[in-house]
């Protein structure tokens, strides 16, 4: 087995070095059981420097397990969230390429840009007026371990499994229409298609009981706890975690997606 190294700053350089292969390491919680959420934390902040420094800039957030439904699939039981920066940000305008990508897998996700930022404590209506725009799109998540094994610690530390975010077009949210865009964000369904074939159905109640806003009310708790993360800014994007199950993808394939009750276009990727 593969020595762990010691220091976060050594666990960042192995994860970064092994996405950068497209190879898989065993889980670090394997070689070393008291690794924790802090201490991957630890080491999600020495990726994200790592990152800065060769020139990448965050754009955004991910939220990562907010669906309740597939919590035991994983064996993770509430969410995490890691960076999405401009590398990982791609256009809808062209297939996506996989290769990159380890053991790929597909999240349909609703999208919200900030007008401004949120604070710890807001209801939600505040919250609402945070909401600049929203949109619906994919975000591919890929495991550095082999088989989608692994501790919530070990997801932390890896990106929070992110690999990729393509959004459709953002929708703007003007003040007179906040209190629809609320109840939309709560209520809506999902269907989840590969090249013609129904592969999932979802809802916004799968999202922590409540749907993207209640995805980012957690994420704005979460961040205000942990004193190493920047807190959200105006401008940033978060994407509020998959709405079915998260499903394979492979080269050659179009996804796409039926919203129902939701202001938003459906969206559709092909995969190079």
């Amino acid at each position: 087995m593969q020595a762990t190294p010691a220091t976060p700053e050594a666990h960042a350089a192995l994860i970064l070095a092994v996405q950068a292969e497209g190879r898989q390491i065993a889980p670090l919680s394997d070689a070393d059981p008291g690794f924790d959420l802090p201490a991957a934390r630890r080491v999600a902040h020495a990726v994200s420097a790592a990152r800065r420094a060769r020139g990448e800039r965050m754009v955004g957030r991910k939220i990562g397990f907010t669906n309740v439904t597939i919590w035991d699939e994983y064996g993770v039981h509430a969410p995490i969230w890691g960076p999405v920066w401009d590398s990982t940000l791609h256009p809808a305008d062209r297939p996506l390429p996989l290769g990159p990508l380890i053991e790929p897998r597909i999240e349909p996700e609703i999208i919200l840009r900030l007008g401004r930022a949120p604070e710890p404590g807001m209801g939600p209506e505040a919250l609402m007026g945070c909401i600049e725009a929203v949109a619906h799109g994919f975000e591919i998540v890929q495991s550095l371990y082999p088989g989608w094994r692994f501790r919530a610690a070990d997801t932390v530390a890896a990106f929070a499994l992110h690999g990729a975010l393509v959004t459709g077009p953002f929708v703007p949210v003007p003040d007179n229409a906040r209190a629809r865009w609320a109840e939309e964000l709560g209520a809506f369904g999902i269907e989840l298609w590969c090249d013609g074939a129904l592969m999932d159905a979802g809802a916004a109640r799968n999202v922590l009981g409540g749907g993207p806003m209640a995805a980012l009310a957690h994420l704005v708790a979460d961040l205000a706890a942990d004193p190493l993360a920047p807190p959200l800014a105006a401008g940033e994007i978060v994407s509020t975690g998959t709405l079915t199950r998260a499903l394979p993808v492979a080269a050659g394939e179009r996804w796409s997606t039926r919203l129902a009750g939701l202001s938003l276009p459906d969206f559709a990727l092909g995969f190079a």
